[in-house]
């Protein structure tokens, strides 16, 4: 039934409307016939939601695209299908904050980031504690504190929204 409605609603898009006639949506295979990637494409650019596939068929990442770009929120997972990391894109890039996992899915750090690298604040966890907080500038750390009373004095807390 989904694939009845989910033909028609593609041929909707694709064929009923002149102004959206090219309009489809995507698939790729791996060589043993796995799905690779999933999505819309529009005028010959990637558009709307798309999903990538590990080829043991597990999701690796999935978010929005427009204008070939990446845009808004994305999930990264690994082979295993655990998350990697998630975040915000602008511009193709990685941007504002991101969350990176360890191999259990706890929060392993917390990091600002523009133009795809850390540019703002990075906060380190151990399994759920936050352990310390870390400053970037264009890729590079600029300073460490290790108490949460030793970054208060140096750092105003709204810097980290």
């Amino acid at each position: 039934m989904f694939a009845k409605v989910f033909m028609l609603m593609t041929f909707f898009l694709s064929f009923g409307n002149p102004s959206e006639e090219n309009i489809m949506y995507h698939k790729e295979y791996y060589e043993t016939g796995k799905t690779k990637a999933e999505g819309w494409i529009y005028n010959g650019i990637k558009t709307g939601y798309w999903r990538f596939y590990h080829p043991s068929g597990k999701i690796s990442e999935q978010g929005e695209y427009k204008n070939n770009q990446r845009i808004k929120y994305w999930y990264f997972y690994s082979p295993k299908g655990k998350k990697i990391s998630e975040g915000h894109y602008a511009n193709g890039k990685r941007a504002n904050w991101w969350l990176f996992y360890d191999e259990n899915e706890k929060i392993n750090h917390k990091c600002q980031l523009s133009n795809g690298i850390k540019n703002g604040y990075c906060l380190m966890y151990n399994n759920t504690k936050l352990t310390s907080a870390e400053k970037y500038k264009n890729g590079k750390k600029i300073k460490e504190w290790f108490s949460f009373s030793s970054f208060r004095r140096e750092n105003n807390l709204s810097d980290l929204k």
